[in-house]
């Protein structure tokens, strides 16, 4: 697998090798190249556009190492996976507490502070459980 980083890329691959050593997770050549690309600016962005991501820059990356690749990253929370529509997987690389506007249409994802939502009451949890977090999706369409 060739993995050659892009020119200018070496201040950010060693930020990400840090991030991943802080994170529990060996930084090999390809986990460093997908973090780089993931964690270079807030972005949701899936599997398949992480790869051609990938490989217009010139990387021979396997579909199955990109996605075990996230599943790991998510794991140990360097990024969140996100369940928007049942279609596919997003990857957020923002992991601070927050919400989503999502447009369909375009299959764009915004992101929301939590301060911008109000719950005035939840219902409470299941005998033996606790609330660990919530996950908010808002749809949008064009007004019409």
């Amino acid at each position: 697998m060739e993995l050659n980083a892009p020119p200018g890329a070496s201040g950010a691959s060693s930020g990400c090798e840090r991030r991943l050593s802080e994170c529990g997770i060996r930084p090999t050549a390809q986990r460093v190249r997908i973090a780089t690309l993931l964690l270079s600016a807030p972005q949701h962005l899936s599997a398949e556009q992480i790869l051609a991501q990938l490989r217009v820059a010139g990387a021979r990356v396997s579909k199955a190492t990109v996605y075990n690749t996230l599943n790991l990253f998510a794991a140990r929370g360097l990024i969140r996976q996100l369940s928007v529509d049942g279609s596919r997987a997003w990857f957020d690389s923002n992991v601070e507490p927050h919400y989503h506007f999502h447009d369909p249409s375009s299959g764009a994802l915004i992101d929301v502070p939590v301060p911008a939502v109000e719950f005035r009451r939840l219902p409470p949890p299941p005998p033996g459980t606790e609330v660990a977090g919530i996950d908010l999706v808002i749809r949008l369409r064009k007004k019409m």
